[in-house]
C-alpha cells in the first residue's frame, strides 16, 4: 500500500507540471483536472508539507519559465523545487483523489481546503 500510494503521488506531482484552469467558479484544479487545495498551517506563503505529509499532497510543481495569470505565483520548497501558489497560498493535490473532480481532500484534519477560483 504505501509503494502504491508513493507511486500515486509521484505520478500526481508529475502530472502537475503545466498550467490551471478552472472546472468551475467554485473549485480550482490544475490542467490534469486534478482538484488543488491550501493548507492552514503554511504560513506567509511558505511550504510546511515535507516528507510523508507530501506523500499524501503532493505539491503543485512548476516548471522554469513558465507563468500563469493574475493571483498566480511561484513560490521555493525547502528541497528545491519550486511549487504554485494561488494569491499568496502553496497549492497541493490529494492523493486520495482518483479521478477529475474529486474533492474528497477538503475540510480533512480542519486545515486542508478546497482553492475557489
Amino acid at each position: 500500500m504505501k509503494t502504491t500510494t508513493i507511486a500515486f503521488a509521484a505520478a500526481l506531482a508529475a502530472a502537475s507540471l503545466g498550467t490551471a484552469s478552472t472546472a468551475d467558479a467554485a473549485t480550482l484544479t490544475a490542467k490534469n483536472g486534478m482538484t488543488l487545495y491550501v493548507f492552514d498551517r503554511d504560513v506567509d506563503g511558505k511550504p510546511s508539507c515535507y516528507f510523508v505529509c507530501a506523500v499524501r499532497w503532493p505539491p503543485y510543481l512548476a516548471k522554469p519559465g513558465v507563468t500563469m495569470g493574475k493571483g498566480w505565483s511561484k513560490v521555493d520548497r525547502t528541497n528545491g523545487t519550486v511549487q504554485w501558489a494561488y494569491h499568496g497560498k502553496p497549492l497541493y493535490f490529494y492523493a486520495g483523489d482518483t479521478k477529475k473532480g474529486d474533492t474528497k481532500g477538503n475540510g480533512l484534519g480542519g486545515v486542508w481546503h478546497v482553492v475557489s477560483g
